[in-house]
């Protein structure tokens, strides 16, 4: 086994807008489109169109929804074993504004079925036996924690949504793969553009393990565990067309690369290049991209540019 994602599964509705809507603003969408996504699922759908051996550990309502996200993800190549019904509970759902021309969005998720995930739906071969665990914050968080703890291979978490992470839980993670955002909520600091080395500070404040800041258009930056030097790796160059999902495709890519034996800067150069075409179409899975596709973009990533 290489990769096991446990996390959440939605069904989110895509709404093309001419521009995101102000606190309070009612703003007419264009149109409205029904996809497969879920953070837990786009980032196994990622690694399961890059390579074998990806696995999904989740929750899923009887319903409709529930089917149409088994449906996708094993259409990804992704085994779906362990993702359980839940009787009495709809699928998780998310409602994705995009706005037009800079594929910039919001997103409002609605759990359903992913809060009724378990520590026990976790205690399984898929978790202990995988190469790379990959996590996330979207099922509830002693289920996130217990997964951890059964983990024996590396343990990568992206901590979203941003809340604070006990000892037991960050003491477990050698990758830690927060946004910008997401790194100033967990250092407790107010949000605001920062450099490069500052944030590289920020992330040896919130963890002591490897951190990945994920910077979107500006790439992301590697700050190694133990004092290594931070790297900032820019992606290539595309052209976006929609941004939603592009952090969970960054997270599959990361995990299957780390899991096929890659250094962690390498496997960062994968994930910026797997990251920039997935914006290239709509919705969280419209461009996931294969290994071919990554591996032929690769010689036109930037080097990597010390910081620190």
């Amino acid at each position: 086994m290489s990769v096991t994602v446990v996390g959440s599964l939605n069904e989110d509705v895509l709404v093309a807008v001419g521009r995101l809507p102000a606190r309070g603003e009612t703003v007419i969408g264009r149109t409205a489109t029904r996809a497969p996504g879920g953070k837990g699922a786009n980032q196994a759908a990622a690694a399961g169109i890059l390579g074998v051996g990806v696995h999904m550990v989740g929750r899923v309502g009887q319903d409709p929804a529930g089917d149409r996200q088994l449906a996708a993800l094993a259409d990804s190549r992704v085994d779906v074993g362990r993702v359980r019904r839940t009787p009495g509970v709809p699928t998780g759902s998310a409602t994705i504004p995009v706005e037009d021309g800079t594929g910039e969005n919001l997103i409002v998720v609605v759990p359903g079925a992913n809060a009724a995930l378990t520590p026990e739906d976790v205690d399984v071969d898929s978790v202990r036996r995988a190469r790379v665990v990959l996590l996330q914050l979207e099922v509830p968080m002693p289920t996130v924690v217990a997964a951890a703890r059964a983990a024996t291979g590396t343990v990568v978490l992206t901590p979203a949504p941003a809340q604070p992470l006990p000892a037991d839980l960050l003491g477990r993670v050698d990758v830690l793969v927060p946004n910008e955002h997401e790194l100033a909520q967990l250092a407790g600091v107010a949000p605001g553009e920062r450099s490069a080395a500052e944030l590289a500070s920020l992330a040896r404040s919130v963890a002591s393990c490897a951190v990945v800041v994920t910077l979107g258009a500006r790439g992301a930056l590697v700050v190694p565990a133990h004092g290594g030097t931070p790297e900032l790796q820019a992606p290539p160059p595309v052209t976006p067309v929609d941004t939603t999902g592009a952090g969970d495709c960054f997270c599959g890519a990361l995990a299957q690369a780390l899991a096929c034996g890659a250094g962690l800067t390498e496997a960062v150069r994968h994930a910026v290049t797997a990251a920039a075409l997935s914006t290239t179409g709509p919705g969280a899975r419209g461009a996931l991209p294969d290994d071919a596709a990554v591996r032929a973009l690769l010689p036109r990533v930037p080097d990597a540019v010390d910081v620190g």
